[in-house]
């Protein structure tokens, strides 16, 4: 089995699937309303590899979410990583990115990015007393599936072992749930997958987790996803090869958001 790490894909993943679940910290995590709560105007944040690529975020007071365009009247501000290796340093807590931005940009990333993008790492590896909450749990867990599904596509497109189970794939939507509440979904296409919108369009398979807690287990690592779908606590339904490939490149996803 393929183990080794690639830095470009391992950013791709901090970039886009870890920081890129911001927008769902601020709608589960009550803390996190509390940090945008203080912003007196929007701020568009860019997160930005040199020679690679970068990624947008509107921090408002009434949430995070994707930016859109280019919209004027925000405050900005710019970190600057200086290599996928280095935006990897700083997500793991041992660098610092760049940051270019005026002194409004300044304060936004000192008194709200930094505590908020603290309290995302801390709701990916909570601690015991974390998990005595329910409420923190349930947001821990939601907050991993989130993070998992959107490291599949970028594992299944540019990591080598990822590649190989893509190119196993024939095209189709899966989709990724937890019990009724919860859905995600995936689409391939000539062997590249993508997160797309849930419509009322039957995927042409679907890999089921009874509850929030089942999810959460699996996705870090606590239970088997073989023994829970042995005990009936992971459905799976339709075409089961592209269910199948999808388990291979979440165990794949494991490596990566280990690191």
């Amino acid at each position: 089995m393929l183990t080794e790490i690639d830095d470009r894909v391992l950013a791709a993943v901090n970039l886009h699937a870890v920081l890129g679940a911001l927008p769902k910290l601020s709608e589960v995590a009550p803390d996190a309303s509390r940090l945008l709560a203080g912003l007196a105007q929007p701020v568009r944040l860019t997160a930005r590899v040199v020679g690679g690529e970068t990624m947008s975020l509107v921090f408002a007071r009434d949430g995070i979410r994707p930016a859109d365009g280019d919209p004027g009247g925000m405050t900005r501000a710019t970190l600057v990583f200086r290599s996928p290796a280095h935006l990897n340093a700083v997500l793991a807590g041992s660098g610092s990115p760049l940051p270019i931005a005026g002194p409004a940009g300044i304060r936004f990333l000192t008194q709200v990015f930094t505590p908020v993008s603290d309290l995302l790492g801390r709701h990916l590896r909570p601690s015991d007393t974390d998990l005595a909450d329910p409420a923190f749990t349930d947001a821990h867990r939601v907050l991993l599936l989130e993070v998992a599904v959107g490291a599949i596509a970028i594992v299944a497109n540019r990591d080598r072992s990822g590649r190989f189970s893509a190119d196993q794939m024939s095209d189709g939507d899966l989709d990724i749930a937890v019990g009724d509440a919860l859905r995600h979904r995936l689409r391939v296409r000539e062997h590249r997958l993508s997160r797309v919108p849930v419509t009322d369009a039957a995927p042409r398979a679907v890999f089921r987790f009874a509850d929030l807690q089942t999810a959460g287990d699996v996705l870090a690592g606590r239970e088997s996803a073989l023994a829970c779908v042995g005990d009936g606590r992971i459905a799976i339904r339709g075409y089961i090869p592209l269910v199948d490939n999808t388990s291979r490149i979440l165990d794949r996803v494991g490596h990566y958001l280990g690191k």
